[in-house]
């Protein structure tokens, strides 16, 4: 079992950064594969950024890529999410998640998910 909580989020101005850390529970955190998803209002929840177990392997979505960086450290059961050049349309309820398949984008492939912390771009 692994437990995930979510935090950094807030509102930032168009332009502006954020940094998302995830914290998880339990001794296995290195074993996952680690995402972050976001969902905006009215819409699908969609991939923004996955990394492998180790770290070495990354995937972004068109979206935010040269823009965000997902990252890991195993020794403290958290994973990142630093955002720059933030945009209106990066405003989102973005999501943690964990799960045992490698490097995938798909949301049901992942078995444990955070609660969410809402992040809103003002232009």
């Amino acid at each position: 079992q692994v437990q995930l909580v979510e935090s950094g989020g807030g509102l930032v101005q168009a332009g502006g950064s954020l940094r998302l850390s995830c914290a998880a529970s339990g001794r296995t955190f290195s074993r996952y594969s680690m995402g972050w998803f976001r969902q905006a209002p009215g819409k699908e929840r969609e991939f923004v950024a996955i990394l492998s177990r180790s770290g070495s392997s990354t995937d972004y979505a068109d979206s935010v890529k040269g823009r965000f960086t997902i990252s890991r450290d195993n020794a403290k059961n958290t994973v990142y999410l630093q955002m720059n050049s933030l945009k209106p349309e990066d405003t989102a309820v973005y999501y943690c998640a964990a799960g045992t398949y490698s490097s995938s984008t798909y949301p049901p492939h992942y078995t444990y998910w955070g609660q969410g912390t809402q992040v809103t771009v003002s232009s």
